[in-house]
């Protein structure tokens, strides 16, 4: 890369908060005859030459594992090339500020973390000449009219101003060996909503409801005299009497205030992005009305190739949510929510929705990217950092949640049968389940390390007090049970793409059945919960799989037919219960509208996925301030038990190069649909209730092995009905 003779610069004595606006003029010597722009920055930066926007893409360099990836982004600037030109890079604090004062645990140390900036122009003459330009001294520095920026704090902006405070760039001493090509898939723009309503809180509040929850940010058009301000702040609900709600923000502002210029003029955030329904606009310009004012989806890059319909309004509003979650929570990294001050990458959630995720999305680039991140944050001894790109590690060893080293990569090569997935991460998949033994308090099992357990359980039996907070939310299920599954589904999952890659995986397979005989031996007898059950059924493991899913089922029964899971357990419960026959049984958990279950949100008026069953309880109250996102995808991993089971589409070889179809309907949906557009093209699988019967109607682009009601049917690709 040519940005590697370039240098790293920042402005003078810069404070934390500061966005500088590195500036750099120039005279081109000719006709052009193509020209490109390599950029990156420690923050988030943006290029403008002569006054215009270079590219398209937003939130650059994105989010990567900062200490051994950083990207560069590579413009054609051909076209905005004149006689004279003007090159301005904007620099703001993006994730890059955060990260690193999580790293260091400091806050924003001002000497430690400059904004810095490096680039560099290649320009090729019709002559043949070239000419290269790179960040260095002589590049001015100077501050924008951005007052304040921040991933978490939102963005401050005085239109009165011009970039301003020029002086002579800094150059900074910062490695350039982290520097990569631009992996992607892109952040962008990808879709416009307006209000539905404008309207006043019974505070005097004057509030916008957009009518979906999403990820993005504002855009607006007003005229305006100097001075005027327009002060915005962002919420995902309301509370119990109808007034805007932020406190599940914590610490995240999430604010946007503009200082207008004089006349017509229109602004939208450059280096920050919210999640958010509703705005308030707490300060306008006399002229404002919500006429002038919608809001832009901004997510990473994915082509949709997953559909789920119905004609039951409340679970198509629940497929609805499941969309925008993944939607919302899919720029750059797979976060767990996007609104308050987290936005983390969480390896749970990631593993436990990777699934539904690869079917209603195309998310080859979006993982390779992100399991890049993971491999470069992997320690030395395999242990996986919870979160990635790497800000918070509370412990070593995680189980469930380090276990996206295996899961992940491994339903990958599934959905797309791309064996890459397995040969670019198989030494990380190694290293990782080669590190359980190493802290285990129990040879072949894994125990004794710290876990967030089965996170968000409802079990804990009445009259339990949890000594904290934390332990409260971790569910009842035994720990090293758990994190005992976990290892050997990835011993599993080692041992089956080893095979895949003509790998010798003897040695795993001797451990696998150690862990397995240790497992039954320890637990076999003594599984308690619905998570308990549910994975030792799901991973294998149970000693009498007949009699612990009757078990499964009755308990899923007795406690009043709801699922009492947390996230470990949600995402196979149903599976479970119909891989044994309890189909029935796992619909009535499916449908069920009261709380806790999947459509109780959706008459709550849910428009994403919560973090909590009951967010808002049944009374209108919340469940609690400090964790209550109404944007967490994790429990939209239902959708893949929609697919799998009740449209019946699963795969027979990787990629769906073959494939079995199943459905499993149920009266109390009068119909269903589940499209697939996989590599080999479009699967679908339809059905109808009627006054005639069940109407199937399938569609499918390979062999397929087809059961309907009971009935198998070997069929070439084609279009059928039943």
């Amino acid at each position: 890369m040519l940005i590697r003779s370039a240098s790293w610069i920042t402005k003078p004595g810069i404070s934390p908060k500061t966005v500088p606006v590195f500036r750099k003029t120039f005279h081109c010597k000719g006709k052009v005859a193509e020209a490109f722009l390599e950029a990156t920055a420690a923050g988030v930066y943006d290029a403008q030459l002569n006054g215009r926007r270079v590219g398209q893409l937003v939130l650059t360099p994105g989010w990567t594992e900062y200490h051994h990836r950083l990207q560069v982004q590579r413009y054609d600037i051909t076209d905005l090339l004149e006689e004279d030109n003007t090159l301005d890079l904007t620099v703001a604090n993006g994730w890059y500020r955060r990260a690193n004062a999580e790293w260091t645990h400091t806050k924003y140390p001002d000497e430690d973390l400059p904004a810095m900036v490096i680039a560099a122009l290649q320009i090729r003459y019709a002559s043949g000449e070239e000419q290269t330009i790179f960040t260095d001294a002589l590049w001015q520095a100077g501050l924008s009219n951005i007052l304040l920026s921040g991933i978490f704090e939102g963005e401050d902006v005085d239109a009165r101003l011009e970039p301003y405070a020029f002086e002579s760039a800094a150059i900074i001493d910062y490695p350039k060996d982290a520097l990569i090509p631009h992996e992607g898939p892109d952040i962008l723009e990808q879709e416009t909503v307006y209000p539905r309503r404008s309207f006043h809180t019974p505070k005097g509040e004057w509030v916008l409801d957009f009518g979906q929850n999403l990820t993005g940010y504002m855009v607006f058009e007003t005229d305006a005299h100097a001075g005027e301000k327009l002060s915005i702040s962002t919420a995902e609900v309301l509370d119990q009497e109808g007034n805007f709600y932020t406190a599940n923000y914590r610490f995240a502002r999430s604010q946007f205030h503009y200082i207008c210029r004089e006349g017509r003029q229109t602004y939208k955030p450059r280096f920050t992005f919210f999640g958010f329904r509703y705005l308030r606009l707490d300060d306008a310009p006399e002229a404002f009305s919500p006429e002038c004012i919608h809001a832009v989806v901004v997510h990473s890059q994915m082509r949709r190739t997953g559909w789920l319909e119905t004609e039951d309004p409340l679970v198509s509003q629940l497929f609805s949510n499941i969309l925008w979650g993944q939607k919302g929570n899919y720029l750059e990294v797979p976060t767990d929510c996007p609104q308050r001050d987290e936005r983390y990458g969480w390896t749970g959630d990631a593993q436990l929705f990777i699934r539904m995720a690869s079917y209603q999305f195309d998310v080859r680039q979006f993982f390779r990217k992100w399991l890049a991140d993971l491999r470069a944050a992997q320690r030395a001894d395999g242990w996986v950092p919870e979160v990635i790109p790497t800000i918070v590690s509370y412990k070593p060893g995680c189980g469930a949640w380090s276990d996206a080293a295996t899961i992940i990569p491994w339903q990958l090569y599934e959905t797309y049968g791309d064996i890459r997935f397995l040969r670019d991460q198989f030494d990380s998949m190694t290293a990782w389940v080669d590190y359980v033994p190493t802290v285990t308090k129990t040879p072949d099992l894994w125990t004794g390390c710290w876990t967030y357990g089965d996170w968000l359980a409802l079990d804990h039996p009445d009259g339990y007090v949890a000594p904290d907070l934390e332990t409260s939310k971790r569910g009842y299920s035994d720990d090293n049970l758990v994190c005992s599954a976990y290892y050997a589904n990835s011993l599993d999952i080692v041992i089956r793409a080893g095979k895949v890659l003509g790998m010798d995986v003897r040695k795993y397979e001797a451990q696998y059945r150690r862990t397995a005989a240790a497992f039954r031996a320890a637990y076999g007898h003594r599984l308690n919960t619905q998570t308990e059950k549910t994975l030792a059924l799901r991973f294998g493991l149970a000693e009498d799989p007949k009699e612990t899913a009757d078990a499964l089922a009755a308990q899923v029964v007795a406690c009043g037919t709801h699922l009492q899971t947390g996230l470990l357990g949600t995402a196979h419960l149903l599976h479970v219960l119909s891989d044994w026959g309890y189909t029935e049984l796992a619909w009535s958990l499916f449908l069920r509208r009261e709380y806790p279950g999947w459509l109780y949100s959706v008459t709550r008026g849910a428009t994403t996925l919560w973090e909590h069953w009951d967010n808002i309880r049944p009374d209108g109250s919340f469940w609690d301030d400090d964790m209550n996102s109404f944007n967490h995808y994790a429990c939209g991993s239902v959708g893949d038990w929609v697919f799998g089971i009740a449209c019946g589409i699963q795969p027979s070889e990787p990629g769906f190069a073959r494939v079995r179809i199943a459905p499993h309907p149920d009266p109390r949906l009068p119909s269903l649909s589940g499209i697939l557009d996989t590599v080999h093209g479009r699967i679908r699988s339809a059905w109808k209730y009627t006054q005639d019967g069940i109407r199937y109607e399938i569609e499918t682009p390979v062999e397929a092995e087809i059961i309907i009601e009971g009935k198998t049917y070997i069929l070439s690709p084609g279009r059928y009905l039943f």
